[in-house]
């Protein structure tokens, strides 16, 4: 305790400091060093261990592909190629991860090599079951084609008598939803697998041309194109009339003219069933359903089927006409106009060339009727005459002489 006053406002000293030991004669700078180091491969080998387990869970997690799907690798491809085109089709999802595997199990273990060939991966496939397979080289071995065009139903009831795939299918898919193309796939793969991919891959590629579409086209939205593009199909089987008949159907939209296409009055009978057993009759032509463009302003409310690539790019890009109307020419292509005058001239011609094909249709049907009978009447081993128009002779049963 202080002794006055004034004492007690003198401050107090800090106490001393500990006495320190004398610096360890055997603390070499050497050997801080050493010790330094130690501590710093210690640091990395943790990160590296935890990186490691980082990367291992990463190539096991579930992968980013929505439905399965088949990958061709063509022959000579490098380990680079194959990488980036799995990324850019969402296969997976790190192309650095999946390309230091590959040097891992390949290079530094020696486990295989990528082999080239045409692979399944399944939804949801990790890097890892995406790397065994390129690497085992099991290939798909099963493969199912549509027609461009087919209705949706028609697609169904080809998947349905395909007996490699299995599961049935739950519901017909949208008309118009599917891409019509040939599709691989592997013993896992299901009907309704099949019908994914085909959904897939129309959203993908009508996603791409509708972003190139020529900006004077009449349809507004991807679904009006698939529409229209549902109607050049069944139009022409010759894919160089496509953007021409397209043509035809986008200047008369521009106008407010009815498209008038003879599929659209017969899907609007018969649906998606694809059956028809006679000619347009003109009762059919006046039939009002929500499809024959003959009574209808504008597009139908949906596809009449399932339109390709080419018909869907024609109806985005068209040619630049000005026709209104065109009629078939008899070998299977179409005449094109743009007056009505000049339309009309063309359809008298076309139905000059229909009687004459009918007249030689009925010509040939009633000479083969007539072999035919005269086959019948022939005696057992006779023949009659050859190819050529000439006799043939025969050994007959009663020569008569």
């Amino acid at each position: 305790m202080p002794n006055s006053p004034a004492e007690a406002l003198v401050p107090q000293r800090p106490p001393e400091l500990p006495p320190q030991d004398d610096e360890d004669e055997n603390d070499h700078p050497f050997l801080r060093m050493f010790d330094g180091l130690l501590n710093l491969i210690f640091f990395l080998l943790v990160a590296a261990v935890a990186m490691f387990y980082v990367l291992l869970v990463e190539f096991d997690r579930p992968g980013p592909l929505q439905v399965s799907t088949v990958f061709a690798v063509p022959k000579g491809a490098s380990s680079r190629s194959i990488v980036n085109r799995l990324t850019d089709e969402g296969i997976i999802s790190d192309r650095r991860i999946f390309l230091a595997s590959i040097f891992y199990f390949m290079h530094l273990k020696g486990e295989g090599s990528l082999k080239a060939g045409e692979y399944q991966f399944d939804k949801h496939a990790t890097m890892r079951e995406v790397l065994n397979t390129l690497v085992d080289g099991k290939t798909v071995q099963f493969k199912v084609t549509f027609p461009e065009g087919w209705t949706s139903q028609q697609i169904v009831t080809r998947l349905e008598a395909n007996a490699e795939l299995d599961g049935t299918v739950t519901e017909v898919p949208p008309e118009g939803s599917l891409l019509p193309d040939t599709y691989r796939f592997g013993t896992k793969d299901s009907k309704d697998d099949v019908l994914q991919r085909m959904t897939a891959a129309q959203e993908k590629f009508l996603a791409k041309v509708w972003e190139e579409r020529d900006p004077d086209i009449m349809v507004k939205t991807p679904e009006e194109a698939v529409i229209l593009a549902s109607i050049v199909e069944k139009e022409t089987g010759i894919a160089e009339e496509r953007p021409r008949i397209a043509s035809v159907f986008n200047n008369r939209l521009r106008k407010g003219m009815r498209l008038q296409s003879d599929p659209t009055i017969i899907y609007g009978i018969f649906g998606g069933s694809g059956m028809r057993d006679h000619p347009i009759t003109k009762d059919e032509l006046k039939q009002q359903t929500p499809y024959n463009t003959y009574q209808i302003d504008g597009l139908p409310p949906t596809p009449i089927g399932n339109p390709g690539r080419a018909a869907i790019e024609a109806v985005l890009k068209p040619a630049k006409t000005d026709d209104l109307y065109f009629v078939a020419d008899g070998t299977g292509g179409h005449i094109f106009s743009s007056t009505l005058a000049e339309h009309n001239k063309n359809v008298a011609e076309w139905r000059k060339i229909e009687r004459e094909i009918r007249a030689r249709q009925k010509a040939e049907e009633e000479a083969a009727q007539e072999a035919a009978e005269r086959g019948k009447l022939l005696p057992e081993g006779e023949v009659g005459l050859t190819p050529a128009g000439g006799p043939v002779e025969w050994p007959l049963r009663n020569p008569g002489r």
